[in-house]
């Protein structure tokens, strides 16, 4: 391995900690030093693929969609004629999008997440890679949870006494409890699937228990509705897909360890944070808040789509687009449309339904290819990385935790795990590999081009 692949890597876990902690990433000082560290991971990829004459590309499909979304968000943006006068204001250039100047911001944020994802699929090469991303997801849920709770008493309006935020609900280092429990149910969802597939050692499992029970505990300590249910849904689907395959017993026993997990979360919110604890998730009231009331705003938003169907009103623009339907007092203003399938139906109308297709059909063949692994330790970072993701998606129809940065990179880093899961690489131990598959790439592996190759061509 260069120094360029171990900087690259060395920068990948850092931006995972890093951008988590700068209150998710949502304000455009650390958005921008967000962006830096991409141009950064960037230009040193380059510069190893120059130095090694070597171009180390993966071919994976997941990656398409976020630069199909890129692409598509850049046509939304094209000036097609121009506006009739308004206000006394002519020579305004028609475009798909309502709003050109959030399409395009949001375009080059699709392209940076891409870049993100490319670049990690690149460099996450080796089996000792996976461990250490596994280690740094499992350790910093871990710190990060009890950092949160101790916070939650001693400073519950004000993140790290410092910052407070007037209507917010904050969390951790979240502006939004939603975010927290998003990061928290996809952090979980790691160890847990370990631990189910059997990838633990029998001396270690009590630690792995703790780190994932204090998590939990975090995540219903927040308060979120959406990020319980998420969290349940994980559990389920990773119950689901480790207990198909195994005899009676071990599928009894495995069902009784997710309750009894969930049962344990719940009792030591109860313990930590007492009755008022499970006070907001026990609510089920209606809100009198426009930002929160998803019924109002999904009905909204199906108007959204029936007016701009079939090319959308442009990929960010959805706050301009909703204020013409909105039938509320406007004095609070909607951002987003708390449900990210409706919002994609909304920004990108036919198109954008055709890429998350597409993304939701790769994202569920690789899940199914790679969690029948031989390979233990593999085959538990699948299926945790796999629980992780449709704990997120299941979220996602209640928020829109995906459009927090730091949200948004953890997502990154579950699907490059669930990819390389499926590789082998050199550093496999042999006794611990597939039959038969030692040491071959599959079709979603790197795929080096050697610069001396082409030229002889």
């Amino acid at each position: 391995m260069t120094k360029a692949s171990k900087a690259i890597f060395f920068l990948s876990c850092s931006s995972l900690i890093l951008f988590t902690l700068a209150y998710g990433t949502v304000h455009q000082p650390t958005i921008s030093l967000y962006y830096f560290f991409v141009t950064l991971m960037v230009l040193l990829w380059a510069s190893n693929c120059f130095l090694t004459g070597e171009i180390n590309l993966s071919r994976h499909s997941l990656q398409f969609p976020v630069y199909i979304a890129f692409i598509y968000a850049l046509i939304q943006i094209i000036p097609f004629g121009t506006l009739a006068e308004t206000a006394g204001v002519t020579g305004i250039p028609r475009t798909i999008s309502q709003s050109p100047f959030d399409t395009e911001m949001t375009a080059f944020h699709l392209l940076s997440l891409g870049l993100f994802l490319s670049v990690n699929l690149a460099i996450v090469d080796s089996a000792a890679r996976i461990r250490k991303l596994v280690g740094v997801i499992t350790v910093f849920g871990f710190l990060f949870a009890f950092f949160a709770i101790l916070q939650s008493f001693l400073s519950p309006n004000k993140i790290y006494g410092i910052y407070e935020r007037i209507g917010a609900a904050p969390f951790g280092s979240f502006v939004s409890r939603n975010n927290f429990a998003a990061f928290m149910e996809m952090s979980i969802a790691l160890p847990l699937g370990l631990l189910l597939s059997g990838s633990i050692e029998r001396d270690k499992r009590l630690i792995y228990i703790t780190a994932i029970s204090l998590m939990g505990v975090a995540l219903i300590l927040s308060g979120s509705r959406g990020g319980l249910v998420a969290m349940v849904a994980g559990v389920v689907f990773l119950l689901f897909i480790t207990t198909r395959a195994s005899g009676t017993k071990k599928i009894a026993f495995r069902i009784a360890m997710g309750l009894l997990l969930i049962g344990v979360v719940i009792g030591g919110a109860f313990y930590i944070g007492g009755e008022s604890s499970l006070t907001r998730i026990a609510d089920s009231g209606p809100s009198t808040e426009a930002t929160m009331d998803r019924t109002h705003i999904w009905g909204t938003t199906l108007r959204v789509i029936g007016a701009n169907f079939p090319l959308g009103a442009g990929i960010g623009a959805f706050a301009q687009a909703y204020t013409q339907f909105d039938q509320f007092s406007g004095l609070e203003r909607v951002e987003q449309a708390h449900n990210d399938y409706l919002q994609v139906a909304a920004d990108a109308g036919l198109v954008g339904i055709v890429i998350a297709s597409f993304f939701l059909f790769a994202l569920g063949r690789t899940v199914k290819r790679n969690i029948a692994r031989e390979n233990t330790f593999r085959r538990g970072v699948a299926v945790g990385a796999a629980g992780g993701i449709f704990a997120v998606l299941t979220h996602s129809i209640f928020d829109f935790v995906l459009h927090t940065t730091a949200i948004s990179l953890l997502f990154i880093i579950l699907m490059v795990l669930l990819v390389a899961a499926g590789r082998s690489f050199e550093d496999d131990v042999p006794n611990e590999d597939e039959r038969g598959h030692h040491r071959r790439r599959t079709k979603g592996s790197v795929m080096p081009f050697s610069r001396q190759s082409r030229a002889s061509r």
